[in-house]
Formats: structure tokens, sequence, C-alpha cells
């Protein structure tokens, strides 16, 4: 008993040696399913090997991209490298037009490992698939001719949330545009909220010595906004059609004073203040037109 029992312990153990030596530890081929091809159609082809250390692929032994035959070529070989494993991934494509079902192989070949001077081979066997023809075989006729079956569309993807999308953009688009126009004075009706905004402007380049060009741009600007001429003694008429002045109604009258002042008093010298405080005058003006004071 004790013999028989130490026979099959070393018959495992051979076995299991024998296992280990085992130049290829893992060969597959993975294939897509073998029907439904049409002319053009490209064939997917992966090889698995896992090899125990010291073997090598020969890369050599690999089917050379091309045209295999008439009707299939080879569009490309990829070969991927991972320790001792290698993924080699086969890309066919079919120039087949059948008329009926018909059986096709992709042809086998033999991969090439090496380890050393010594070589060892594993076969990758021929693959079987169906295409299929692109018509009936009896093409039905009609009155124009052919009867012909086109394919059917595919369905269309709803566009109701991209199109809403769309309209809210353009609404928020012009509708700043419209307002920054208001701001910059782009409507001609709305000339009177720019009145200051062009006095401003064109004060910015007088000196004192441009006092009297400086004073008929504010009186300008005034009378615009007023709709007919404006004097100290009508302030009160113009405050109770633009009750928003009326802040500032002590540098209005002092413009006032001294626009009297410097056109009918004799000896009246400009100084760069007075030139100041009618640009304040004036940007004070711009607020209130703009609506931030």
């Amino acid at each position: 008993m004790r013999i028989v029992l130490v026979l099959a312990l070393s018959l495992l153990g051979c076995s299991y040696s024998g296992s280990i030596n085992e130049p290829v530890s893992y060969f597959n081929v993975e294939t897509p399913r073998p029907f439904g091809y049409v002319n053009g159609d490209e064939i997917p082809q992966r090889i698995i090997i896992e090899t125990r250390s010291g073997i090598t692929l020969q890369t050599g032994s690999l089917p050379a991209k091309g045209q295999i035959n008439r009707w299939l070529n080879l569009n490309r070989v990829t070969v991927k490298q991972s320790g001792q494993r290698y993924q080699i991934d086969l890309l066919y494509q079919v120039f087949y037009a059948p008329l009926e079902v018909k059986s096709l192989t992709l042809p086998g070949f033999t991969v090439q490992l090496s380890q050393g001077k010594k070589s060892v081979g594993k076969n990758v066997p021929a693959w079987t698939f169906t295409p299929s023809p692109l018509r009936e075989l009896v093409v039905r006729q009609t009155e124009q001719g052919e009867y012909m079956r086109p394919d059917s569309p595919p369905p269309l993807l709803t566009d109701t949330q991209a199109l809403y999308g769309l309209a809210a953009s353009l609404s928020v688009a012009v509708l700043i545009a419209a307002y920054l126009g208001y701001l910059y004075g782009c409507y001609p009706n709305m000339l009177r909220r720019t009145v200051f905004k062009r006095a401003l402007r064109k004060l910015e380049g007088l000196s004192k010595a441009d006092m009297e060009q400086a004073l008929t741009l504010v009186h300008h600007a005034l009378n615009n906004l007023n709709g007919q001429p404006l004097f100290a003694n009508r302030l009160s008429d113009f405050y109770r059609r633009n009750p928003e002045y009326l802040q500032i109604n002590t540098q209005l009258l002092g413009f006032f004073t001294y626009s009297n002042r410097y056109f009918f008093s004799d000896g009246m010298i400009a100084v760069a203040q007075d030139l100041q405080q009618i640009k304040d005058l004036c940007e004070q003006c711009r607020k209130i037109e703009r609506g931030s004071r």
C-alpha cells in the first residue's frame, strides 16, 4: 500500500513539473459573430498568448498587412505586450457581395514563439463566417424598373431642449445689446439721455482759454434737456419736469451766476478752477442722466 502511494505521488509530481515547463501557459483566439456581414464590413480578430519567462513572440510570423486574396484585405495588425502576455489584434475587411448567403473563411496561420535557438508554433485555426447579400436574389420588377428597398431611416433625436436653449440665449443677447445701446446712446429717440455725455466728451479737451466754448456747451446741453432755452429764473419749472436735477440746485445756480458774470461783466478772467467746476457740474448731470445718482 505504501509503495502504491509513493508511485502515485511521483506521477503527480511529474505531471505538475511538465505543466510548469510548457512554453505557452494560455492561448485563445477571440472572434465576433460568424454571420450577417455585407460587402465592405470589417472583422476583428484577437489572439491572446501568455508564455513563461524567456519565450518571445516572432512578429514576422504574423500575417502581413495588405491584400490576402481577391475579396479579403488585412487592414491592421497590432501587437501589445505586457510582461509575458501578448495581445495580437487583426482587422480584416471583406469585399464580397454574394447573391445568396455563403460561407467564407479567414485563413489560419501559425504564430511562432522562440527561446534562444528553439522555436515553438501555435496554430491559429481558420475561421468560417457567412456574408449576406445586399438584395434579394430575384429582384421584383415594377413599371418603373427594379423594386429597390432602402434601409429604414434612423430615428431623429429630439432637439426641443436645444431650441429652447438657443432661443433663451438669443433673447438674453438681444436684451444685453439693447441695454448697451441705450447706455451708449445708439437710439435716435433717446438722445436726451446722452446730451451731457456728448458735452462732457467735448469739455475734456478744453482749457481755461476756451471758457466761452465750455459755458456754451453746458448751456446747449441744458437747453436740449429742457426742450427750450433755460435761464436761472426758470429753474423751478425745469425741476418740475426734471425733479432728479433738484439735488444739484446749488451747482446749477452757481453755474448761471458765473455765466452771467463772464458774458456780461467787463474784466472777467477765467481760471483753471472755474473750468474744473464746470466740468464737475457736467459730470454730476451725466450721472443723473444715466440714473447712477
